[in-house]
């Protein structure tokens, strides 16, 4: 029998649409910041508070992301066949919440930090309870992911088709709505120092305000329950649908033989023992799911834009006029361009499509979003070209790179034996890293003025190293000072180091870190500081300050900063670079994101859509977590994907992913033009019809035989 809802009357309606949807988008809008707003931060946790390694924080992630879109067959298995959707929405939510807030908990430095050095001492308390929220979080926020846009479009009459087209559309876009401002405000929460026994980065804040917007999710939620439609589970639609399938499959097998008449199709061969309705509505969610199978290639790009997009913004200029722009906020691109490009879609481009008379089906949408998610990937690929073209070369593991600094007020001559190369110097500068094979160098031969020494190196294999060449009245003086970084600087920060060119011993600071004492002629260790800002540099000289404003070092880049003088309270400084700033700006991402943004108005939106046109009536939120559960496919595909690519450029792993999506967007689109669209009205009104007569018939046929028995 068709689903029956309990509500008696017609809900109250706003604008023409039911009032109880509000309820429903607002609980969307909560719960999407509290996932987006934790997820944001969620790697960064991983990294700098669990001290997990990139690779296992970039693993554990996707492993947690695909588990959000794999639960979400359970969620549906529960709500129709179990509790119905309301209870299972209420329920999971509950759960939901709970985990966020254990999450918050985990991220309590002082929990553990008994001897209050600002680190916990116990790290695998963090990890279980961290791993105890994540599970409960994946159960809530899949759980109840089929559940919540299909309970929506239960709100709506049969005539009200129009209204439920535009709900999708504003369902996502309070998606996004709760996406972008959840990663603009949980970084910046994140970024806060806060703790009992010492000031840490404030992670329990940044957990625990999507906590918080979790629990007013779920009570919005409740408070509008008067008003819903509740649909009545109608039994367990998934057992029933598998032993169909089997018993289907099992009977055709026993009856494989040529004597047996084929039939129509092969789930046919269950009329023996299910009835037509169920067959009917089986062959609906077979046909819609058989459609699904190359959709994950999708998202195994799409997902990418919080893992190899944000760290290909590592490596990019952030510099955006008064603003600096942190790599991992560009991020915050896509769900702006979403909120604009929603509205625009739906109000401009497809009336103009329209009138132009241009069929643009369901899965003709679908398929051009695919092949715009693949140029967005070529557009990547471009980009990294470029990126790379920047980027400086780091010694091989029997490699060896030496720079060389002129400290003096002569001309430096370095020979590099017994390789015939040799570098000339002008006093206070520098030269570029030279490369050496590691095993060929073995001794330098320093001039300067009219001195000359030779120093013997033995140098390590994949290391950097600077030379400090300084001719004084004693002698030359040559340092060789070993850099020990053969990467760029991580997240868009800059590495800086002191080189002390002062005769007499100093203090040096820059902006609240201090560097230490350093003795004439010596370096101090690299020190991380932020992109794109200036700092003030003091040195303490015989107890005599000297200051200057250093310029802004842009993005990922190094310097060594040498100290030559102080005139008057002000110093005098050179800078070497080491290493270059990033010169690629981050507004080259903007393309690819405006690209893949499109293709994600015209892929999701239509796909939650259309899930929901061709369901049957008793079996939506299964066909939904069918939906959901491509995003947990793709994010396997990318792990699979990049761990089984042996590319040493990321160009070219870009380029590998767009093509693996344009040959499946062209087998896609094969497929969609033999998909015949199904009217799931008109298909129960005809199977409802064939019940009646059915009974009617079974009525006739009892009557007559209970007359002869009485004509007896």
């Amino acid at each position: 029998m068709a689903a029956k809802s309990n509500s008696k009357a017609k809900s109250p309606s706003c604008f023409g649409y039911p009032l109880s949807i509000f309820f429903i988008i607002i609980n969307e809008f909560c719960e999407r910041f509290s996932y987006y707003g934790m997820r944001a931060v969620l790697v960064l946790y991983f990294k700098y508070f669990l001290q997990w390694d990139d690779n296992l924080s970039t693993a554990i992630y996707h492993t947690f992301v695909a588990l959000c879109y794999l639960t979400p067959i359970l969620g549906a298995l529960i709500a129709d066949s179990w509790l119905g959707k309301f209870k299972t929405i209420v329920s999971l939510s509950i759960v939901y919440t709970i985990g966020q807030a254990v999450m918050s908990v985990s991220s309590i430095n002082d929990l553990t930090d008994h001897n209050r050095d600002g680190s916990p001492d116990n790290v695998s308390v963090h990890i279980a309870l961290s791993m105890t929220g994540l599970i409960l979080i994946a159960l809530g926020t899949g759980g109840i992911k089929p559940c919540v846009s299909a309970f929506g479009g239960d709100q709506f009459e049969d005539d009200q088709e129009k209204q439920r087209t535009r709900f999708f559309s504003i369902f996502y876009l309070s998606i996004n709505a709760g996406s972008l401002l959840s990663t603009i405000i949980t970084p910046i929460l994140r970024a806060q120092e806060c703790g009992i026994h010492s000031k840490q980065r404030c992670y329990p804040l940044a957990f625990g305000v999507p906590a918080a917007l979790m629990a007013v999710a779920l009570v919005v939620f409740i408070v509008g329950s008067r008003m819903y439609k509740k649909v009545q589970p109608q039994g367990n639609i998934m057992i029933q649908v598998s032993k169909c399938i089997g018993f289907a499959i099992k009977n055709r097998f026993r009856h494989r033989s040529k004597e047996f008449p084929k039939r129509e199709h092969w789930l046919d061969w269950a009329s023996e023992k299910y009835d037509k309705r169920l067959i009917a509505q089986t062959k609906m969610v077979l046909k819609v799911l058989f459609l699904y199978i190359p959709l994950p290639m999708f998202w195994a790009l799409f997902d990418q834009q919080g893992s190899r997009w944000t760290l290909q913004a590592t490596t990019m200029d952030g510099n955006f006029g008064s603003i600096q722009i942190q790599p991992d906020q560009m991020q915050t691109v896509n769900p702006i361009l979403i909120i604009i490009m929603v509205p625009v879609v739906d109000a401009v481009i497809y009336p103009l499509i329209k009138k132009c008379k241009i069929n643009f089906t369901p899965l003709r949408k679908i398929t051009v979003g695919m092949f715009l998610a693949s140029l967005a990937f070529v557009a990547a690929a471009l980009v990294q070209v470029q990126i790379d073209k920047t980027l400086p070369v780091f010694p091989a593991a029997g490699q060896s790179q030496i720079k060389v600094i002129n400290l003096g007020t002569d001309t430096a001559t370095v020979e590099f034996k017994p390789r015939v190369l040799s570098v000339n110097v002008m006093p206070l500068e520098s030269t570029g890293y030279k490369t050496f094979e590691t095993s060929q160098l073995l001794s330098l031969n320093i001039t300067s003025g009219n001195k000359t020494i030779t120093k013997d190196i033995q140098l390590q294999g994949g290391s950097r190293h600077t030379l400090g060449v300084k001719n004084t009245a004693t002698g030359i003086v040559a340092d060789l000072l070993f850099d020990n970084v053969t990467s760029k600087p991580e997240e868009g920060n800059n590495l800086i180091r002191f080189i002390n060119n002062l005769p007499d011993t100093i203090n040096v600071t820059m902006g609240d870190t201090s560097f230490g004492t350093l003795m004439p002629l010596s370096a101090s260790t690299y020190k991380v500081f932020p992109g794109g800002r200036k700092d003030k540099i003091t040195a303490i000289i015989n107890s005599v300050p000297c200051s200057d404003t250093s310029k802004a070092f842009g993005f990922g880049s190094a310097y060594t900063i040498i100290i030559n003088s102080c005139t008057a309270g002000s110093l005098n400084v050179t800078l070497s670079e080491d290493i270059p700033p990033n010169t690629v700006h981050m507004a080259w991402q903007i393309p690819q994101y405006f690209i893949l943004t499109c293709a994600e108005v015209v892929f999701s939106v239509t796909g939650l859509e259309f899930s929901y046109s061709q369901a049957p009536s008793n079996m939506k939120a299964v066909l939904q977590a069918g939906w959901l559960l491509t995003v947990a496919v793709g994010n396997i595909i990318v792990l699979i994907v990049a761990g089984a690519s042996k590319l040493s450029k990321q160009w070219a792993e870009y380029v590998l992913f767009a093509a693996l999506l344009l040959a499946v967007c062209i087998i896609f689109a094969i497929m969609a033009y033999f998909y015949t669209y199904t009217d799931v009205n008109e298909t129960e009104a005809q199977l409802d019809e064939e019940e009646k007569k059915q009974v009617k018939t079974d009525q006739d046929v009892h009557e007559k035989q209970s007359e002869a028995v009485s004509q007896m």
